[in-house]
């Protein structure tokens, strides 16, 4: 069988020669993501994986696929809002995704960046580099995670993952989820969102991007947090209202962010782009030393892209063998 690849990394290459060797299936690579010209590509394969923050919006693209007789849609990660349901449903397109490519790695971003703004490493490092400052200003000095109450909004693979690790640091973990996993009861103490913000000294986002948690951290949920508050969005950037959360940055009202998600980050995320394509938003809070940014890069370790690759490829040969996939989402 013959299964085309969109938009492949230089790392994902290596794990994709593995897995053509391994299964005896020819694969495809397509440069760039899906969309109503890359889709003329896989006009003779027999299914494909896409790894992208563009949405699938164009029905061409379903009605395409239908006609060429691929059965799915097999993404190689774990946010499915790229995807129209009702054109993948009306063009008989199963949908999979990794939901569990590395947990770890995401969380491990997370905590990273919630210690690193803990300790104000960024403030530190602004006043030696812009003012020649080497002192202990008051202002800077910081609290051991230990002390901190640390509030999870979504408790699913990637959330609970975290939910370890802050614990084992010795942190108090809070978390809201519209789902209650009890085997997540010895790490966090599960509690409403208001409470979450309200008595978080960081707060980690967890929770997939849908209309009801389209910029559900906005001006409201920033003036119920701490002045204290760090927040870290290992998510999807339009969990967070972005506007708004310059103005609490700004104003004190929170103390710091760490960002690996940005709302309209697929027009320069994953990309080599020019100065002037690189948004104001981004420029503003990338200037601020109590800001920590990333390209959406917490899932890119050596374990995650072998996963990604080899799960959503098996998935895709499945649906192609008439089994039932691993991770059927639609």
């Amino acid at each position: 069988m013959k299964f085309a690849i969109f938009n492949v990394s230089e790392s994902e290459q290596r794990v994709l020669d593995e897995w053509t060797k391994k299964t005896g299936h020819e694969v495809k690579v397509v440069a760039g993501s899906l969309n109503a010209k890359s889709v003329e590509e896989v006009a003779d394969c027999d299914g494909l994986t896409i790894k992208q923050t563009s949405k699938i919006a164009d029905e061409l693209v379903y009605r395409k696929l239908h006609e060429f007789g691929i059965k799915s849609l097999n993404l190689r990660i774990v946010g499915t809002d790229i995807v129209d349901f009702d054109l993948a449903k009306k063009y008989d397109l199963l949908v999979t995704n990794v939901p569990a490519y590395s947990p770890r790695a995401i969380a491990e971003m997370a905590v990273t960046q919630a210690l690193y703004l803990l300790r104000k490493i960024g403030e530190f490092q602004a006043n030696m580099v812009n003012q020649h400052d080497f002192s202990y200003p008051d202002r800077l000095q910081s609290h051991e995670i230990y002390t901190q109450t640390v509030g999870l909004v979504g408790v699913g693979h990637i959330g609970a993952a975290t939910a370890q690790m802050f614990s084992a640091l010795g942190a108090k973990v809070l978390a809201y989820d519209v789902v209650y996993n009890p085997a997540n009861e010895p790490f966090l103490t599960y509690t409403d969102l208001d409470t979450v913000l309200r008595q978080s000294d960081i707060i980690s986002l967890h929770t997939p991007l849908l209309p009801s948690t389209q910029k559900m951290i906005d001006e409201a949920a920033f003036k119920k947090m701490k002045n204290n508050a760090i927040l870290i969005n290992c998510a999807r950037g339009g969990l967070v209202d972005t506007p708004a959360l310059i103005k609490a940055l700004k104003t004190g009202e929170i103390a710091a962010a760490g960002l690996d998600a940005l709302a309209g980050e697929e027009k320069y995320f994953g990309k080599q782009v020019q100065a002037s394509d690189v948004p104001s938003d981004f420029q503003e809070l990338n200037a601020m030393p109590n800001v920590l940014l990333t390209p959406h890069a917490a899932f890119y370790t050596q374990t995650a892209i072998r996963n990604m690759v080899e799960i959503s490829l098996n998935d895709a040969l499945a649906i192609r063998e008439g089994k039932r996939p691993q991770n059927l989402v639609h």
